[in-house]
């Protein structure tokens, strides 16, 4: 191997192969060539077949990069390596040995909407209401258990002594047995049954600790708990284990990464050795040093400067908008400027805290003809007749899923509603049957008499089909699956324009089953619906596309481009209000900051507006505290460098703006000065509001002249409240 071409701590890196190693790669460091170079490395000195070699990342995009640039450097032999996603690595375990856990092998992977279904049949069955015990929360308390490995009845143990968490574990156990009865899986579930596994079956988990001789772990400060206990005990026998991250880069807590597994990795491993990767080859002088100053100001971190040998570069240019109109034409504007000079769209992205943000930016793009995607958006999987026909292929893969069921048993219409639905689900939950049974002997059951012949029908067309898939190319068998099912030629006969667009959505379907077909090995039905369960919205990003993409900072870990625009620079928004009340979720918030910065190579926009209407309500904003953080000598505001620290909101309004607007300020400058000097609200005050009645305090932001109070009200409501306009009264 020729490693010339790596700087002296790449090729430490690549050589350091035997026993614990940690690399902290900084953003942009070339951690992907690393990682390349160290598997090669790996077979060439130490003659390790690629069967025992594991590689872990965390999206399709990353690991489908990551083999295709190894099978550059050693051919054909790649193909039995394992480089792939947790989840997927788990799924491959799991189709092997899930039977020990009582599941059949060809279970099926539920999405987010699926997981939403289920968890209304659950609260209907067990007479719950939704505005007690929300499904988004209760789905992240139920996911947080899994990742702590806590089954139902570990959960109930763990929170006998409280009524509403006894509620949700009683929501918790009949949604396992719902997903049992599917013999179906969540996300969660693919990587806690896997730790169950390995933990509860010695002899598995002996089997793979053989096999897998070397692991390497990319993006580690992102692994949560059963991907830490997933990873520890594979590793445990031989030890070489490599984990490459960059602990300024953990941004994911609300999905359960934990940041302590790559800050303790010593601690675990007391003999592991530390790289630090701290070259960047991506970004100016300028852009890096910004970063630096901004995630410095971070105390939970290890102690790294990234540094270049780089141009230094344009100075970061800010724009301070009136409004967040304002700021998105001055992003168009920008956009536009940069094609008429040469620069692709596709050299420009927007990055944003948070989705709301992309409204007005997609509008002023759309009015200035500029062609955009937002990455993120609604994915092609989730469009309404895609997800029909994955039911549809399903259910015939595993009749089992009654949840597949309900979805395609009237699509399109067979007459039977949703009283036989019901009829059909309250004989499940009495005799432990999945629907499809039900309706393969629907003339048993009295009660299901008038939708009986409808329901054996569509039970045999599903039989058939099954058949028919033995014996059948997998793009023929989907094509044949449209017809015979009716679904095609519903939508043909329908004519409309929707449905039209609909029929076109199904041919890029076909076109990706073909993709499919010709890229595997053994393609299979079970092999792509397997796939296109674990898409993530990161893998619609198409680099060759020239449009300028919008997207969340979130989204944009581990992206790349020429130009980025950082938007919404506010205190409230970036960083978030939620995160206000926690040193440790400020960090959190720092570190997504630094990320969002090292996405650009050439050229940082950084944007904010002096005043938002975020949720319909409009209000005064003040400029971000990691605004503040970057030294002035980086930056210059529409063309003018920085003659002192202080960015002014309350600077001259543009001559642009009208004297309506001028007004409109006048009135909030005057209601923010009738607040009293001493704002005397804490959290848990009892207070009195002239329309919603009496309520407690439950959150407060203080601001300059003002704060924002959150007050949960007795007749139930929560409002938001500014204190200088609520003329609420202490009780």
């Amino acid at each position: 191997m020729n490693l010339d071409r790596l700087n002296n701590m790449q090729k430490k890196a690549v050589q350091k192969i035997d026993g614990p190693v940690l690399i902290l790669a900084g953003a942009g460091s070339g951690k992907t060539t690393v990682l390349v170079n160290r598997i090669a490395y790996i077979m060439e000195t130490k003659n390790v077949h690629p069967y025992n070699i594991l590689a872990i990342t965390f999206t399709n995009k990353a690991a489908n990069e990551m083999k295709e640039r190894v099978n550059k450097i050693i051919g054909d032999l790649s193909k039995d390596m394992w480089i792939s996603t947790f989840h997927a690595s788990c799924v491959r375990i799991l189709r092997s040995h899930i039977s020990l856990l009582g599941y059949d092998s060809g279970f099926v992977i539920y999405d987010t909407a699926d997981t939403k279904t289920v968890m209304k049949e659950c609260y209907k069955e067990l007479d719950m209401d939704e505005k007690n015990y929300p499904i988004k929360s209760v789905i992240s308390i139920i996911s947080k258990a899994k990742d702590q490995m806590l089954s139902p009845e570990e959960f109930f143990a763990e929170v006998k002594a409280d009524y509403r968490k006894t509620r949700i574990g009683e929501i918790y156990e009949l949604y396992q047995k719902k997903l049992k009865a599917n013999n179906a899986l969540d996300f969660d579930d693919i990587l806690f049954c896997t730790v169950k596994l390995l933990k509860e079956n010695p002899e598995v988990l002996e089997k793979y600790r053989d096999k897998f001789k070397y692991i390497m772990v990319d993006e580690y400060q992102d692994t949560n708990n059963c991907q830490y206990e997933f990873i520890s005990m594979l590793a445990e026998k031989h030890k070489n284990i490599c984990v490459v991250g960059d602990d300024d880069q953990s941004i994911y807590k609300f999905r359960g990464a934990n940041i302590q597994n790559i800050l303790n990795f010593e601690e675990e491993f007391s003999d592991s050795e530390v790289i630090k990767l701290e070259q960047n080859y991506r970004s100016t002088e300028v852009i890096l040093d910004a970063a630096n100053a901004v995630i410095h100001n971070n105390t939970g971190r290890k102690d790294k400067s990234l540094w270049t040998e780089n141009e230094k570069g344009e100075k970061i240019k800010l724009h301070i908008g009136y409004n967040e109109r304002d700021e998105a034409i001055y992003i168009a504007n920008q956009i536009e400027k940069g094609y008429k000079s040469g620069m692709k769209y596709a050299d420009f992205a927007i990055l944003y805290r948070t989705n709301a943000q992309s409204r007005m930016i997609e509008e002023m793009l759309m009015r200035s003809a500029i062609p955009y995607k937002v990455v993120g958006g609604l994915r092609f999987y989730d469009r309404k007749e895609i997800k029909d026909i994955i039911g549809y292929l399903r259910l015939i893969h595993n009749p089992n899923d009654s949840l597949s069921f309900e979805r395609v048993i009237n699509e399109p219409k067979r007459g039977i509603g949703k009283t036989s639905i019901e009829k059909m689900q309250e004989i499940s939950a009495d005799f432990d049957i999945s629907l499809f049974e039900i309706a393969k002997n629907a003339n048993m059951y009295a009660n299901l008499s008038r939708s009986a012949a409808g329901l054996i029908e569509f039970s045999s067309m599903i039989l058939n089909l099954k058949k028919s898939k033995k014996t059948m190319k997998l793009t023929e068998f989907v094509e044949k699956v449209l017809n015979d099912t009716g679904y095609m030629p519903a939508l043909i006969l329908e004519n409309t324009i929707e449905s039209k667009t609909r029929i076109d959505n199904l041919g890029e379907f076909l076109s990706a089953i073909s993709e499919y077909e010709k890229n595997e090995e053994n393609p299979s039905l079970e092999g792509f619906l397997e796939g296109i369960a674990l898409v993530s919205d990161i893998d619609g990003y198409d680099e060759e596309e020239d449009v300028c993409i919008l997207m969340t900072i979130h989204s944009a870990k581990g992206l790349e481009f020429p130009h980025v625009f950082l938007s919404g620079m506010e205190e409230g928004l970036f960083p978030s209000v939620r995160s206000m009340d926690s040193d440790e979720d400020i960090e959190e918030e720092r570190r997504l900051c630094y990320v969002a910065i090292t996405r650009a190579k050439e050229q940082l926009y950084i944007t904010c507006a002096k005043e938002r209407t975020v949720y319909g309500k409009t209000s005064h904003q003040r400029k971000s505290r990691f605004l503040d953080e970057i030294p002035l000598e980086y930056l210059v505001e529409d063309g003018k460098v920085f003659a002192d620290k202080v960015v002014n909101f309350s600077t001259q309004i543009p001559k642009s703006i009208t004297n309506v607007k001028t007004e409109m300020m006048k009135k909030v400058t005057f209601a923010a000065s009738a607040i009293t000097k001493n704002i005397d609200f804490s959290v848990g005050d009892r207070v009195s509001h002239a329309k919603f009645g009496e309520g407690t305090i439950t959150a407060l932001q203080r601001f300059e002249k003002d704060a924002l109070l959150e007050v949960k009200f007795d007749s139930g409501e929560t409002k938001r409240l500014m204190a200088a306009m609520a003329k609420l009264e202490k009780i």
